[in-house]
């Protein structure tokens, strides 16, 4: 069954966002610190850029965990549902950054050179050495944070969308972005990742015992 992208982008939007943590609170403040308040192409590309770290710190802490405790089948059945999750979302959370990527060199938005390098670079540094601490710490902990950055980014995109109507008027031309499904224009792209991150939130909050599982959304068509 196709989902209907606008259906969902009034859903998020109707929604409040979630409580968000002291964590969370902070990271997005220094986004706006140095990419302002305002939503831009740059700025996605920063929130795509970090949002694969978390799941590529739980995947070297459930390594880690393994190798101590293989003989857990309980510990063992935990770790390998993170880490096969993890992966998963590690390569859609790539299809967007290469989807926003194609979307700037359309656009022809060329990096700066201290937001979009220095600043950038420093910030995945840093947030990779703070995930893989707070993952030893507490892993709980670790999947809500990621659950209020993935709330934080699926309201963005479908505000995104909503603050940019002439994306429904541009066809994709990508194949990049085609690659993952039936999206015809910029709009439909932009919803879809938006999607992507609310799935990536529900599947953080299962996790760590906040909701239920459910039913998983169907591909785009």
């Amino acid at each position: 069954m196709a989902i209907d992208l606008r259906a969902e982008q009034q859903a998020t939007l109707a929604r409040p966002r979630r409580k968000y943590g002291l964590l969370a609170r902070m990271l997005f403040i220094g986004m706006d610190v140095f990419y302002g308040k305002r939503l831009t192409y740059r700025k996605l590309k920063l929130l795509e850029t970090l949002a694969r770290i978390p799941y590529q710190a739980w995947e070297i802490h459930e390594y880690h965990k393994l190798s101590h405790r293989f003989g857990d089948p309980v510990t063992v059945e935990h770790a390998e549902d993170i880490i096969n999750w993890g992966r998963a979302a590690q390569d859609n959370e790539f299809w967007h950054l290469q989807a926003i990527g194609e979307k700037m060199r359309q656009e022809g938005i060329r990096p700066g050179w201290f937001r979009d390098r220095i600043a950038a670079h420093a910030a995945v540094f840093q947030y990779n050495l703070f995930c893989r601490a707070l993952a030893f710490i507490s892993i709980r902990t670790a999947l809500r944070l990621n659950a209020d950055f993935e709330d934080h980014a699926e309201h963005e995109y479908m505000q995104f969308a909503k603050d940019h109507p002439e994306l429904d008027e541009q066809p994709v031309g990508s194949d990049v972005a085609s690659q993952y499904g039936d999206l015809s224009t910029w709009g439909e792209v932009v919803r879809r990742i938006g999607l992507d991150e609310r799935e990536h939130m529900n599947n953080s909050l299962i996790r760590c015992g906040l909701i239920e599982e459910t039913a998983p959304l169907p591909p785009s068509a």
